[in-house]
C-alpha cells in the first residue's frame, strides 16, 4: 500500500511539475523536433537579383538537410530594408529567416536616418554566404587601359566625367567614392534604376565608368563596347584571371557585393546551429559552388560569429567613405 502511495505521489509531483513549466518544456521540444514545417526565407530584392539567385540555389540544397521546404519569399523596397526589416520583426522560431546584402545589413545604419531596425540588435547572423566583386568598367572613349591612367586623367580633370551607380550606399557607389578619396579625385555620381541602365550609360556617352557585378558588364565587355580594368575583391576573380585587383592597381581597398543569411535575434541557439549547418553543407557542395561561380559568386561560408565579426569589419571600413562622401537616404 505505502509502495501504491508513493507511486501516485511522483506521478501527481510529476504532473504538476509539466503543468507549471509546460513552456520552456514546449520550446525545448520544438527545437529538438526543428524543423517541423516550411522554414520561409525571406529575400529583400526582386526576383532574378543576386541574392534571390543566391537563396534560391541554396535554400534549395540546405532543405535536403533539413528535411522541410524553404520557401523563397521576395519583399524588396526601400534599399533592402523592407524585407530585412520583416526578418528582423519576426518570430524567433527559425520559420523566418532572410538573406541579405551589405547595405541593409552594415550600410544604411548610417545612410538611413529612420531605419526601421539594427541589424546588429535585432538580427542573428547564421553564415556569411557569398563575395561578389565588382568591376570596373570604362567607356572605350576615355582611351585608359589601366587604374593608373585612368587615375591620372581623372586627377587632371576634376568634375569633368561621371560615373554610373545603382543604389544609395551600394557597392557601386562605395567602391566609386573610395576611388575619389584615395586618390584625391573628383568624379560626378549619376544614379540609375538598374544595373543594365547604368551600364547603358556608359555605351551611349553619359557617363565614362561604372562599378558593378561582372554579369551585369562582361556581356558588354565581351561585345567590345566597353573596358574592364579592375575588381574590387581582395582575390583576383576565378573567371577574370587577367584582370587585376583594385590593390594590384594602386588603390588599397577591398569590396565585394556579398550576401549572408540571417535570422531573428533571439532565435535559440540550437536551432541557429542547425541552420548553419545546413546552409554551409549547401554552399560546400561541388555542385552548388560551380552554379554560384558561373554566377560570379565565390562561397565563403562559416560560423554565425565569423559573419558577425565581418559585418562590424564592414561598417569600420565603409563608415569614413559614407560620412565623408556624405552619402544619406529618407
Amino acid at each position: 500500500m505505502n509502495a501504491r502511495r508513493q507511486i501516485l505521489r511522483t506521478l501527481a509531483t510529476t504532473t504538476a511539475c509539466a503543468v507549471l513549466l509546460g513552456a520552456p518544456w514546449t520550446a525545448a521540444q520544438a527545437q529538438g523536433d526543428y524543423p517541423a514545417k516550411p522554414i520561409h526565407l525571406i529575400v529583400p530584392f526582386g526576383a532574378g537579383s543576386t541574392p534571390d539567385v543566391f537563396a534560391r540555389l541554396v535554400g534549395d540544397q540546405a532543405s535536403k538537410t533539413l528535411g522541410q521546404p524553404i520557401v523563397v519569399e521576395n519583399r524588396a523596397g526601400a534599399g533592402g530594408n523592407i524585407g530585412t526589416g520583416a526578418v528582423a520583426k519576426a518570430a524567433p522560431d527559425g520559420y523566418t529567416i532572410g538573406v541579405s546584402i551589405t547595405g541593409p545589413l552594415v550600410n544604411n545604419t548610417l545612410i538611413y536616418k529612420n531605419l526601421p531596425y539594427d541589424p546588429f540588435k535585432d538580427l542573428a547572423p547564421i553564415t556569411f554566404g557569398v563575395h561578389q566583386g565588382n568591376v570596373l568598367a570604362v567607356s572605350n572613349s576615355l582611351h585608359v587601359d589601366n587604374m593608373k591612367q585612368l587615375m591620372e586623367l581623372l586627377r587632371k580633370n576634376p568634375g569633368k566625367y561621371n560615373y554610373a551607380s545603382v543604389g544609395v550606399g551600394t557597392l557601386s557607389q562605395l567602391s566609386m567614392e573610395a576611388i575619389k578619396a584615395l586618390t584625391h579625385s573628383y568624379v560626378v555620381q549619376v544614379p540609375y534604376a538598374s544595373s543594365p541602365a547604368a551600364v547603358m550609360s556608359v555605351i551611349q556617352g553619359d557617363t565614362q565608368m561604372v562599378s558593378l557585378a561582372p554579369l551585369a558588364v562582361m556581356p558588354q565587355v565581351e561585345a567590345g563596347k566597353m573596358k574592364v580594368i579592375a575588381v574590387s575583391t581582395a582575390k583576383r576573380l576565378p573567371q577574370l584571371p587577367n584582370v587585376p585587383t583594385f590593390r594590384e592597381s594602386g588603390v588599397p581597398l577591398d569590396g565585394s557585393a556579398w550576401i549572408g543569411v540571417v535570422a531573428p535575434a533571439g532565435t535559440p541557439k540550437p536551432i541557429i546551429d542547425k541552420l548553419n549547418a545546413a546552409f554551409v553543407a549547401a554552399m560546400r557542395d561541388p555542385a552548388i559552388v560551380s552554379k554560384l561561380r558561373a554566377q560570379y559568386m565565390e562561397p565563403e561560408p562559416g560560423t554565425p560569429a565569423q559573419f558577425e565579426a565581418f559585418m562590424k569589419a564592414e561598417l569600420a571600413k565603409w563608415g569614413p567613405i559614407i560620412k565623408r562622401a556624405g552619402i544619406k537616404a529618407d
